[in-house]
């Protein structure tokens, strides 16, 4: 199949040649002739398949037929959780529609609004945005969203795993109700799918991969290690392998800003990217990065969806994360659109249940390869599951003994009411405290 047979016109197949596209991915071939009908998609495809394109070139093409108002108002609006996935999707508008007339920008926080508001007052088609900022600028009515003919939320999984659901919502509450949805996802959940049906209407489903399966191309390695000796395996590994373009992913930010320091120290050039850095360091970091002056990105789960770099041979967990889904996604940064890639992890005794909840989702055993002199002494080996490891049950002599604690405990007095007072207010302020609120989100 051909992008020409897909429907798309002259200008679109254009920017497509310059942009060295022969063959559309099959989630191309299945989301674009279905969007160009008019219809509502739910979709999902393992990342690096090319699934933004799979959108904005419908997209483009709907908007580019249609009569286009002088003034501009925005018609098409593509939310996504990351500054730097924004940023990657707002590139891919830019430059498919570079022979058609059409308008577009991105806004997100971690910069100055002021250019922003400049660009969206001059009037855009296309506006690619993160929940926070596009909120804060319709507050200050620096945009409308009343004539928005196309919403699409893209990576809607981590949408709410970063908490976005509300604004999500609120967002919704700002569109027409005739519009036509596109929900793009790498993995599907029941709240993704709960999520869906207070959006689209009648939805198509496309799948072009199974759920939460990984790039066929990407080879998928354990180290055992201790704890303490893995900065000095990530540093013998690159250094053996003169490895030059390395992702190194940790579950802290306080982790990637001293993995990156420690790495600078052993000369190998390394620099750290995640949500407390400001927009211009993370910028930075990742065009030094993709320019090869940089040998090593650290980064946090917060940038696992926003980076592309293309042919990036080299993923590294430094630490594993603790949702399965999130591997899938780490390691999605290599192999992407059919090249070969190397993901490995370095796994301590203590993180060996990560590694079979991740074994499960996807339903096949990862290979486990030894480095001589990073042996995991006896008491760092992974815990077997069997029933010698469960706690015995409480014998009667024991559930006597804990009765007489909590005896003991219920004839305490106070020793006065200034006391009980002193008390009152502890669990009143307790009952202050903010709940967790979880992942830290983009703006």
């Amino acid at each position: 199949m051909t992008f020409e047979s897909l429907g798309l016109k002259k200008e679109l197949l254009k920017a497509i040649e310059e942009k060295g596209y022969t063959n559309p991915s099959p989630i191309q071939e299945k989301a674009i002739p279905v969007i160009l009908e008019g219809k509502d998609v739910l979709a999902s495809a393992q990342t690096g398949t090319g699934k933004t394109a799979g959108f904005t070139l419908p997209i483009l093409q709907i908007i580019s037929d249609t009569k286009n108002p002088k003034y501009r108002p925005i018609r098409a609006l593509i939310l996504t959780p990351t500054r730097e996935l924004a940023a990657q999707i707002y590139d891919n508008v830019r430059e498919y529609s570079r022979h058609l007339n059409i308008k577009s920008t991105v806004i997100f926080g971690g910069v100055k609004p002021k250019s922003q508001i400049a660009t969206l007052r001059s009037g855009v088609d296309v506006l690619v945005a993160t929940p926070g900022r596009l909120l804060d600028l319709h507050q200050q009515k620096a945009l409308s969203l009343k004539r928005v003919d196309l919403f699409i939320l893209d990576e809607a999984d981590r949408m709410l795993d970063m908490g976005f659901v509300r604004d999500i919502n609120k967002v919704i509450e700002f569109l027409p109700t005739k519009r036509q949805n596109l929900l793009f996802s790498a993995t599907f959940s029941k709240e993704i799918k709960k999520l869906a049906q207070g959006i689209l209407n009648n939805p198509v489903l496309v799948e072009a991969a199974p759920e939460n399966t990984t790039a066929e191309m990407v080879t998928q390695k354990i180290y055992r290690v201790p704890k303490s000796r893995k900065t000095a395996m990530v540093t013998q590994l690159i250094s053996d392998g003169n490895w030059n373009q390395v992702l190194i992913f940790t579950r802290t930010k306080h982790g990637a800003n001293r993995l990156a320091d420690k790495l600078n120290k052993k000369d190998i050039s390394a620099a750290a990217i995640h949500g407390n850095k400001s927009q211009g360091a993370r910028t930075k970091a990742l065009k030094g990065f993709k320019e090869n002056t940089i040998r090593v990105l650290v980064a946090t789960d917060i940038a696992a969806r926003g980076l592309d770099i293309p042919l990036l041979p080299h993923v590294i967990n430094y630490e594993l994360p603790n949702i399965p889904e999130d591997y899938v996604h780490r390691i999605g940064r290599t192999g992407r659109a059919g090249a070969s890639g190397e993901a490995i992890s370095l796994v301590s005794g203590e993180e060996a249940e990560y590694v079979r909840n991740i074994e499960k989702l996807l339903k096949q055993k990862l290979e486990i390869v030894e480095l001589e002199g990073f042996d995991l002494t006896p008491t760092e080996q992974p815990q077997q599951n069997n029933t010698s490891t469960k706690k015995p049950k409480k014998t009667g002599t024991s559930q006597q003994g804990d009765s007489q604690k909590r005896n003991f405990r219920a004839k305490r007095k106070p020793n006065d009411g200034n006391n009980n007072s002193g008390s009152s207010n502890r669990r009143k302020t307790n009952s202050k405290r903010k709940p967790n609120r979880g992942p830290r989100r983009e703006s």
